[in-house]
Parts: C-alpha cells; structure tokens; sequence
C-alpha cells in the first residue's frame, strides 16, 4: 500500500472521505433547493432558468421581516 498504510486503515479512510463528500453533496443540495425537473422541449438559448429557488424564498422571506419591522416601528 501507498506509504506503508494497512488495508483496513485504507479503507476505513475511504470510507470516511466517501462519507464526507456524500454529506456534503446532500448539505449543499439541501440549502439551495436545486430545480431537477427535466423539461419536454429543451429551453431555446436565453429562457434556462438559472435563479436558486431556495435562496429567492428566503430572501423573500427576509424582505417580508424587514418591512413587518419596519411597519412596527412605525406605529410605536
């Protein structure tokens, strides 16, 4: 083995590193909400939606925060 590393230390390793880069992957695709759907007809140049579903919600959720704030303020 690659210096001097037994088969079952390797493969734990590989295992763990394998772990790590799955989790990740699932974290990653959990916080941006990727749209997977496949369309039909393919999208002609120009019209492929490209915006994060995951992050437009909670910036507008944020938004939505901000002016309730801001009303409330207002009346006090």
């Amino acid at each position: 083995m690659p210096a001097g590393v037994s088969w079952p230390r390797y493969l734990r390793m590989l295992g763990a590193s394998m772990f790590a880069m799955f989790a990740g992957a699932q974290a990653v695709h959990q916080y941006y909400l990727p749209d997977l759907s496949i369309p039909e007809i393919p999208p002609k140049p120009g019209e492929l939606k490209t915006e994060l579903q995951g992050y437009k919600a909670r910036e507008e959720a944020a938004a939505a925060a901000l002016e309730r704030l801001e009303s409330a303020q207002k009346l006090d």
